[in-house]
């Protein structure tokens, strides 16, 4: 394979490496590419759609919301239950 010179054409031979399910080595191997060169492209093209990614909505615990739970019942064996609130 010829060498990937731009930008776009690295982060798709470091797509192309994630759909292959191989490591990066037997990748860049097969390729005919560096191994360092692969793992920079990788790890900037990872880094990349970090950023682009959505932020991920933490739910809170429920004691932070309206005061906690209150009146939860748990049966654990019949005759055994366990209260909370």
């Amino acid at each position: 394979m010829s060498k990937p010179g731009e930008k776009q054409e690295w982060f798709q031979v470091a797509e192309a490496f994630e759909a292959s399910g191989l490591t990066q080595k037997a990748f860049s191997a097969q390729r005919g590419v560096r191994l360092s060169t692969l793992q920079s492209w990788v790890y900037r093209r990872r880094r990349q759609r970090a950023r682009k990614a959505p932020a991920v909505r933490r739910n809170r615990p429920a004691s932070d919301v309206a005061g906690g739970i209150a009146g939860v019942a748990v049966v654990v064996d019949p005759g055994r239950n366990v209260e909370a609130g």
